[in-house]
């Protein structure tokens, strides 16, 4: 049993520690949601980019949508914590509080679902990434392994099925677009986005004219 416990937690901690090393200097071949898909019979579309083919604008959009205060924190947003458990109190609705490394400490590692052990896990997973990776890289796994659409990861693939254009080369409002249907990639769709995508993405719009230093960590 002690052997079982020390194997797994090797599996859990070291093997992730590892791989987050890598991943500072390597792409990122695959994740267990891509593997899921595939099982349950998607397809797979990624194309891997680094930073400095990832449009500003998407950059910039993530941040204004996802978690304002990705270059200030260190994995958790208090704040946004504290928010997210007053809104509960008032209305008994639990919205979602992750940042943007959490996120993308949950899509690298980790599996769909709301348990408790993957959500300790992923408090475990956090900071490891925030310790190890810098803010740019960070933000560059997660736009080049994030779900946004069935079969489609990342940026590069999201642009090329939903504008016929480069993750580069998104405009300020086709990023704006992706950024919206991220909480939720599987019932919207960026290329044919509903009336609520539409305004999503506006006010996204409006809130990266308010971001200002804000956004100083990652690469333009």
């Amino acid at each position: 049993m002690k052997r079982c416990v020390v194997w797994l937690l090797s599996l859990l901690i070291l093997g992730p520690l590892l791989l987050t090393l890598l991943y500072r200097y390597v792409p990122v071949p695959v994740t267990p949601l891509m593997v899921i898909r595939l099982f349950e019979g998607e397809s797979l579309s990624k194309d891997w980019q680094p930073s400095s083919r990832l449009s500003s604008h998407l950059k910039m959009a993530v941040i204004a949508s996802e978690d304002n205060k990705f270059c200030r924190h260190r994995g958790f947003d208090w704040d946004a914590f504290n928010d997210v458990f007053n809104e509960f109190q008032d209305e008994g609705r639990l919205r979602g509080g992750s940042t943007i490394t959490m996120q993308t400490a949950k899509n690298l590692y980790l599996w769909p679902g709301r348990s408790l052990t993957r959500k300790a896990l992923e408090a475990i997973y956090t900071p490891m990434l925030e310790l190890i990776l810098p803010k740019d890289r960070i933000m560059t796994l997660y736009l080049n392994i994030a779900e946004f659409g069935p079969g489609i990861y990342g940026a590069e693939a999201a642009a090329r099925a939903y504008f016929n254009t480069s993750a580069a080369n998104l405009s300020r409002h086709q990023a704006a677009l992706l950024a919206a249907v991220l909480p939720n990639p599987r019932q919207f769709n960026a290329g044919r986005p509903s009336a609520y995508v539409q305004r999503r993405a506006t006010t996204i719009g409006y809130r990266i004219n308010q971001l200002g230093p804000l956004v100083d960590c990652v690469e333009k």
